[in-house]
C-alpha cells in the first residue's frame, strides 16, 4: 500500500495520496513531480487543495552506534522505512589521522638542535576546543555528534514532505563504567552516548513533539514488546545487513507506539493490561541513507572537502592531490551523475578527478568505484546534498 507524499503550492505537507491519483494530477497539470534529498518521490500541487486537514503521522527513530532505523507510520499504513549507515567509524578515523598529522607538523617545525628556551614554541592564538554544548552542560564527541546530526537531517527532510505530528525516539540507558561511578555520584560523570541522544531529542522537539521509549521496558511500551504486538520480526544475526528486518522495524514499531496505549482492563474472570488503539502495519518503500565515502579495513575511501596536509611532502615540496576542490569541468564532489561508457549508462556519485587523464571517478552508494569516465560522457542529475541514497 504505497503512498506518494503531497505538499501544497506554498510547501505545506499534506496527507499522502495513491500513486495512481498522483500520476493523474501530474498528467492534468494539477501537480508537479519532485524528488526529496532522501530520494523519495513526491508531488507539489500547482492549485489550491480542496482541504488541508491532515491525520496524525509519526516518525520512529531507533538510534545506534553504526546503524539507525527510521520508520514513518500513519494509522492506516506504513509510509516509509529507512536504514541509516552512520558516519561514526569514518569520523573517528579522521580525527585520529588529523591528530597524527598534526603531531608530525609540530615535530618538523621545532628545531631540536637549539636550547629549549630558543625553540619556536608558538603561543595559542585562539581556543581550538570549541564543541557543541548540550543542555546537560557536556560536550559532544565529533563521532557521536556526526551520527546524531545525520538522524536529525533525515527527520527534517521527512518533515518537509510528511505532516509529522510526533517523533518516537528510543533512549539508551548507558551504564557508566566503574572508574567513573564516583564522579557520577558527584554529578560530574556522564555518558557521551546518552548526552548525544539527549541533544538529538532537544533538536527534534523543535520539529514536533517527542515521546521517548526504552528497549528494555516491560510495561508494554518497550520497543521489543511493540515489535511483538505488531508481528514485526527482527534479524539479530548480522545487523550490518541493510534490510528492513535489522533496524527499520524498530523505527516502525516506535512510530506505531504513538497510535496505541497500554491500559489496564478488568473482566468478569480476568484483569490485567492490554494495548488499546488501532494501527495497520503494511509493506512500504525501503531506502538506505549514508554519507559519501566509506571506511574499509581501516583505510578511508571517498572524497575530501579540504585537506591542507594530507601527507608529508616529498623533496620538491609538492603534496599529492586528493579529491575534488571546487567545480571542475562543471562537476563537484559527490554530485549525482549519469555516466556512459561503451553504450552502457551508470548512475553514481562523483568522487575524484585525474588532471592528467582528465577523467572522473564515479562511485555507487557504497562508495565502490564504478569506473573512470570522460566529462563529455557525464550528465549532471543533481548537485551534492551530502547524502547517498540506495
Amino acid at each position: 500500500m504505497n503512498r506518494v507524499p503531497v505538499i501544497s503550492k506554498e510547501g505545506k505537507p499534506l496527507m499522502p495520496t495513491k500513486p495512481s491519483r498522483a500520476r493523474r494530477w501530474v498528467k492534468e497539470g494539477k501537480a508537479v513531480g519532485r524528488w526529496s534529498d532522501l530520494g523519495v518521490y513526491y508531488v507539489q500541487l500547482t492549485t489550491q487543495p480542496s482541504a488541508e486537514e491532515v491525520q496524525p503521522i509519526a516518525v520512529g527513530v531507533d538510534p545506534g552506534k553504526s546503524y539507525s532505523g527510521v520508520g514513518v507510520q500513519s494509522a492506516k499504513c506504513t509510509l516509509l522505512q529507512l536504514h541509516l549507515i552512520l558516519p561514526f567509524g569514518r569520523v573517528k578515523k579522521r580525527m585520529e589521522t588529523r591528530a597524527m598529522l598534526r603531531r608530525g607538523r609540530r615535530g618538523r617545525r621545532i628545531n631540536r638542535d637549539v636550547p629549549f628556551k630558543q625553540r619556536n614554541h608558538r603561543q595559542c592564538r585562539f581556543d581550538n576546543r570549541k564543541q557543541v554544548e548540550t543542555r546537560h552542560g557536556a560536550s559532544l564527541p565529533p563521532s557521536i555528534k556526526a551520527s546524531r546530526q545525520l538522524e536529525l537531517r533525515v527527520v527534517k527532510e521527512l518533515a518537509k514532505i510528511f505532516p509529522v505530528t510526533a517523533i518516537g525516539y528510543e533512549l539508551l540507558k548507558a551504564d557508566i563504567d566503574q572508574t567513573k561511578r564516583k564522579r557520577a555520584k558527584s554529578g560530574k560523570g556522564f555518558s557521551p552516548v546518552m548526552t548525544g541522544q539527549n541533544w538529538a531529542i532537544s533538536q527534534m522537539e523543535k520539529i514536533a513533539s517527542v515521546y521517548v521509549r526504552h528497549g528494555w521496558q516491560k510495561d508494554g511500551n518497550g520497543t521489543s514488546q511493540l515489535r511483538t504486538q505488531f508481528g514485526l520480526e527482527k534479524d539479530k544475526t548480522n545487523k550490518s545487513i541493510a534490510k528492513p528486518e535489522t533496524h527499520a522495524v524498530d523505527g516502525v514499531a516506535l512510530a506505531c507506539g504513538y497510535f496505541i496505549k497500554y491500559v489496564p482492563f478488568t473482566g468478569s474472570n480476568s484483569h490485567g493490561y492490554t494495548h488499546k488503539g488501532s494501527v495497520n502495519v503494511t509493506p512500504s518503500p525501503f531506502k538506505i541513507i549514508t554519507r559519501p565515502g566509506a571506511v574499509k579495513r581501516g583505510k578511508e575511501y571517498g572524497f575530501f572537502r579540504r585537506q591542507l596536509h594530507f601527507e608529508v611532502p616529498d623533496k620538491s615540496g609538492v603534496r599529492k592531490p586528493k579529491g575534488i576542490h571546487g567545480t571542475v569541468e562543471g562537476f563537484r564532489a559527490a554530485d549525482l551523475v549519469k555516466a556512459t561508457k561503451s553504450g552502457v549508462s551508470y548512475v553514481g556519485y562523483v568522487g575524484g578527478y585525474s588532471p592528467k587523464a582528465k577523467v572522473f571517478a564515479v562511485y555507487d552508494w557504497q562508495w565502490k568505484r564504478i569506473g573512470l569516465f570522460s566529462p563529455k560522457k557525464m550528465e549532471l542529475i543533481r548537485r551534492s546534498n551530502g547524502l547517498c541514497v540506495a
